[in-house]
């Protein structure tokens, strides 16, 4: 709870992100992809009562070189492809490691919004 002139700043998970590697795991996701969007999310907090200062949004490249980074990663953000673990995806970090081999890095894109909002007064 904000008090009047009180400011929250963020940065929030924006649409899409790292879904290269969602989908390599989980395949297409169509109806995930629309989630997280940073002018859906100015406008919840406007209809919460708060005045936007400022949104930026942006899109960055990862490149994983290694399939034990994204062993980890996946490991570490279990949201990312739930249950994962060697027993239930065995088979696609095999092939994600000949990929990176073969071929060079794996390349995802996160993706994030940093907001700032004020609730007014004072």
């Amino acid at each position: 709870m904000l008090r009047p002139g009180g400011s929250y700043l963020a940065q929030h998970v924006g649409p899409a992100s790292a879904f290269d590697l969602v989908g390599f795991f989980l395949g297409p996701q169509p109806a995930a992809r629309r989630e997280r969007r940073p002018d859906d999310e100015a406008a919840a907090a406007r209809a919460a009562g708060l005045e936007v200062v400022d949104l930026r949004s942006e899109r960055l490249r990862i490149e994983f070189s290694d399939v034990g980074a994204v062993v980890y990663l996946l490991r570490k953000g279990v949201w990312l492809v739930p249950g994962f673990g060697a027993a239930a995806h065995r088979e696609r970090p095999r092939t994600l490691h000949r990929r990176i081999v073969s071929d060079g890095p794996f390349v995802a894109h996160a993706s994030r919004a940093l907001i700032e909002a004020r609730k007014p007064g004072r």
